[in-house]
């Protein structure tokens, strides 16, 4: 075969482009002719296949770049520089079992999106590569690669692509669903994303066994929430008129709903922190955005009754919604929430205030 390569190569010096080309047509079939070739033919075929394809159309690429792809060893200089050429001729080349992953990475971190989509759709994706597509993809990148399962994202990448998500909608349905995310992740989403999804995270809850469970808790706790906002200036002396009434047995459903039908939102606020044992932006958060969803779970695990998480739904919703009227629908989402998946949930609200974000130790 070595000396059917060098008749070949003596065609090189045919100035005729439709003559190179038949040239690297008839270098890439004997290429395939074998299965192996030692260091020094595969030496050779790359350096002649490169300088070849560097003098051919974009349409000539394509096709080798197509018989290529499937070939479990590549020439490394003719991968390396097709990879990084056009995306119609990148593709095929990007998708091949056969390109290391030092050389994705490399392509990954100076090629254009739509050579970090073609990666992140291979059939298998190292950690290492995910981090440099992450790091430099866009988020309609991002999508494609957490909507591969076959991607393999560190904790890191991870937790990158649950900030991104937090500001796009357009990522939430593939955060939510990508089945190795891991739980604490998942459900820092849960105030962020529509309702079809929050029921999703409410079933991947219910599946976890109690050692996952923990082990998710554990790597939450390393993970500390950051800070949603400024405490309220009335904060420090409602937190202590609060505590005072809790040692005193002093907080009743009445009071309750008292501070919430006045509008006294902070010592609401921090009595239900307290009681279900979230912090207090956490509670916050769910009054704000009048987020009866999570409300309901807030109730169950503090063992509150339908009657008074009804009288909550309704004092929490704006003037020109006719809550009492929705009553009944209210009734329904409580009723919804079992008390062994509200659990499960609100252990992941716990965290946050277990890591201390600056509130528990208030």
């Amino acid at each position: 075969m070595s000396s059917k390569l060098h008749d070949l190569i003596a065609l090189a010096q045919e100035p005729s482009s439709e003559r190179r080309r038949e040239l690297l047509r008839g270098v890439t079939d004997l290429f395939f002719a074998h299965d192996t070739h030692g260091p020094a033919e595969m030496g050779l075929f790359d350096d002649v296949m490169t300088n070849l394809a560097d003098e051919m159309e974009v349409a000539v690429r394509a096709e080798l770049a197509g018989r290529l792809a499937g070939a479990s060893v590549l020439p490394s200089t003719l991968a390396r520089r097709l990879a990084s050429d056009e995306i119609q001729i990148a593709a095929p080349i990007l998708s091949s079992r056969a390109m290391s992953e030092q050389d994705l990475i490399s392509v990954a971190g100076a090629a254009g999106q739509d050579h970090l989509r073609a990666i992140s759709q291979r059939p298998s994706v190292s950690p290492a590569v995910a981090d440099a597509i992450v790091a430099r993809g866009d988020d309609d990148t991002l999508n494609v690669l957490l909507r591969n399962e076959g991607a393999q994202l560190s904790r890191q990448a991870h937790e990158a692509a649950i900030d991104r998500a937090t500001l796009n909608a357009d990522l939430h349905e593939a955060v939510v669903q990508r089945s190795s995310l891991p739980a604490d992740l998942l459900n820092e989403m849960y105030f962020v994303v529509e309702s079809r999804l929050r029921d999703s995270i409410m079933a991947r809850n219910s599946a976890l066994d109690p050692a996952a469970l923990e082990a998710a808790l554990s790597a939450g706790r390393n993970r500390l929430a950051e800070r949603d906002g400024i405490l309220p200036e009335d904060y420090a002396t409602c937190e202590l008129m609060v505590t005072k009434m809790r040692k005193e047995r002093k907080i009743t459903p009445e009071i309750l709903a008292g501070w919430l039908r006045e509008r006294q939102h902070t010592p609401f606020t921090i009595a239900l922190s307290q009681l279900s044992e979230i912090d207090f932006h956490t509670a916050r958060k769910i009054l704000e955005k009048h987020d009866l969803d999570a409300l309901a779970i807030v109730c169950r695990a503090a063992n509150f009754d339908a009657r008074l998480f009804l009288t909550f739904a309704v004092l929490i919703q704006d003037k020109d919604i006719n809550a009492i009227g929705k009553a009944r629908e209210y009734g329904g989402l409580y009723a919804a929430v079992t008390l062994e998946s509200a659990m499960r949930t609100i252990r992941f609200w716990r965290m946050r205030r277990q890591t201390g974000d600056g509130v528990a130790a208030a």
